[in-house]
Order: C-alpha cells, then sequence, then structure tokens
C-alpha cells in the first residue's frame, strides 16, 4: 500500500513526561518519531510519502556569503531519500532551492497563495482588486520573491522594505537593524497586503504595518503561510485594538492553539480539502503539476471577483 505520513514537527501542544517533568514535543521530537514510522515500514509499503507543510531546518543558515542553503536542511533531505522516501510535500517553503539536495527525489512545493487570497477576498468585500486601491508590501528583502507572486497575479503595485543592518555590531549572532527604507509608490489612502513565508514574533509585521500607517494606509491585512507566534500575540491584539491592522491571516497546515483561533483579528485559511487531494492524486499515480500550480485557479478566481465588481 501507499503510505502517506503527515507531520506537523512545530506541534508543541503535544507533551511526554521525562524524569518526573512534563515536557513538550520538540521539532527534534517529531522528526525522530517520523524516522521511526519510516524505518518500521521500510521495505514494506509500495511508497512512503511524507508531507511535512512546515519544513524541519528549512530555515537557511549562511556558511558563506555565497552559499545561502541550509546544510542543516540539505542533511535532512538525504536522510529521509536514504530511508526510501518516495515522495515529500512541503508548503512555501523559505528557499525552494532546496530540492537540490536530492535531485532523486520527488519534492513537490506546493503554494497557499490561492487559498490564502480567496479567503481574504470572500471574507473582506471592501478590499478592491485594483492597482488605485490596493498595495503589495514585502516587509523585507528576504520575502520579495512571494511578494512579487502576489502582485504579479493580483496586478497589484509592489512596496519593499530594505532593511539597514550594522554588520559591524553583531548581537547574538544577528545584525542589529539601523533603520527600515521603503521602496515603492505612495500608499496613502490604498489598503495594503503584507506578505511574508511566516509569522514568527512579528515585529518586523508590525514595524511594516506602523510606518505604512503614518503614512495614510487604509486597512492593514498580514499573510502568511505559517503562524508562530513566538511572542505571544500582545503586539498583535494590541494593533488590531488601535486600528493598525485589520486583520492577519495564516494556514491551518500547522498547529494553532484555541487561544489563536478565538481572536478577533485572526482568520484561519483551511488548507484540508487541498492537501486531500494531493494525497488523493498521488495514490491514483495522477498528475499534480496543475494542482499545485495555482495560477490558473487564481486568475479564474480574480476575474470572478473583478467581474462582480464591475457590477457592483
Amino acid at each position: 500500500y501507499d503510505l502517506f505520513i503527515i507531520v506537523d514537527v512545530g506541534n508543541y501542544s503535544l507533551k511526554y513526561s521525562l524524569f518526573g517533568s512534563e515536557n513538550h514535543m520538540s521539532p527534534d521530537d517529531h522528526y525522530r518519531d517520523l524516522l521511526r514510522i519510516i524505518s518500521t515500514c521500510a521495505g514494506k509499503a509500495r511508497r512512503i510519502n511524507v508531507i511535512m507543510p512546515f519544513l524541519y531546518e528549512g530555515l537557511q543558515i549562511k556558511k558563506k556569503s555565497y552559499l545561502d542553503e541550509s546544510l542543516d536542511c540539505a542533511a535532512v533531505l538525504k536522510q529521509l531519500y536514504s530511508l526510501g522516501v518516495s515522495n515529500l510535500i512541503i508548503f512555501d517553503p523559505h528557499d525552494p532551492r532546496i530540492d537540490n539536495a536530492v535531485p532523486l527525489m520527488g519534492i513537490e512545493k506546493p503554494q497557499s497563495a490561492y487559498k490564502i487570497i480567496s479567503t481574504l477576498l470572500s471574507k473582506f468585500g471592501s478590499i478592491k482588486v485594483n492597482p488605485e486601491s490596493t498595495m503589495v508590501i514585502s516587509p523585507d528583502e528576504t520575502g520579495v520573491t512571494k511578494a512579487v507572486f502576489y502582485a504579479s497575479m493580483l496586478n497589484l503595485p509592489l512596496g519593499i522594505f530594505y532593511r539597514d543592518r550594522d554588520y559591524s555590531n553583531m548581537t547574538n549572532g544577528e545584525a542589529p537593524i539601523k533603520s527600515y527604507r521603503f521602496i515603492g509608490n505612495d500608499i496613502n489612502g490604498m489598503d495594503a497586503l503584507i506578505i511574508d513565508d511566516m509569522i514568527n514574533s512579528g515585529k518586523t509585521m508590525m514595524t511594516t504595518a506602523n510606518f505604512l500607517k503614518e503614512r495614510g494606509a487604509r486597512d492593514i491585512y498580514c499573510l502568511a503561510p505559517f503562524g508562530l507566534f513566538t511572542d505571544g500575540y500582545k503586539i498583535f491584539d494590541e494593533a488590531y485594538e488601535s486600528g493598525l491592522i485589520k486583520a492577519v491571516l495564516c494556514t491551518n497546515l500547522i498547529y494553532r492553539p484555541q487561544e489563536l483561533l478565538e481572536k478577533p483579528w485572526y482568520v484561519d485559511v483551511n488548507m484540508i480539502p487541498f492537501v486531500a487531494r494531493i494525497i488523493d492524486a498521488l495514490n491514483v499515480d495522477e498528475s499534480i503539476g496543475n494542482l499545485i500550480n495555482s495560477t490558473s485557479r487564481m486568475t479564474d478566481f480574480l476575474n470572478h471577483v473583478r467581474l462582480e465588481e464591475v457590477i457592483e
């Protein structure tokens, strides 16, 4: 039989007891469990397929200035391949070039952009998808590629924030930010869609939102496939209550605490039907190229939205 293993390496809600203390499962614990399952089934399953929406060790670590690939990530991919994994499904990876580490293993990288945009426009009818009303924003230089995709698909102007860092004063392995610089058109009176690949503490998004609001932005929406909220929800609560942001949209591809789901500013983007469709296609040997390519579906959806705007 085909075996499909779904693992959320960031699900810290699961606990275990060790030396009389209760511990939360870490990404390392989840990954080791995945390896145990694969090893148990190796040589027995027809194919082993791993669905890991948030890629373990997927964030890049710069070894040299000219090498921007995570060595940890490459080691993980090679280990999965050596254990017999046929297909690996990951969503919105930080750097899509990671599959160079295992060119013979099937790695699919579907994007959640279509579902995020369709959920956003379905829930907030005030957003107008035209260059005069809405702008796509990249909060930093590392997220430009994703923001360009959104801007191109939506046919909207793009604004980019550049972080001017002080590399002569490294603190905890990171260069502090001296200032933010904005490259883009006037945002006054326009809605803003801040696009990022994940929300960690949220400080970068809130800094960006404050800058945009000071320059007259109307409603600000924060969009990201993965919402980690590593420092809690306080800054988002305050931003929503003060009118700084309108909403935050993230997918249900990773664990979300009930507290987050009850926040008035949070919108959960449902990806379950899409994941189920991918599993079904792989199981019957159907090509999933058109399925994971959201371009045509987003184009059809946007044409329908614009038609409704014209009618109104």
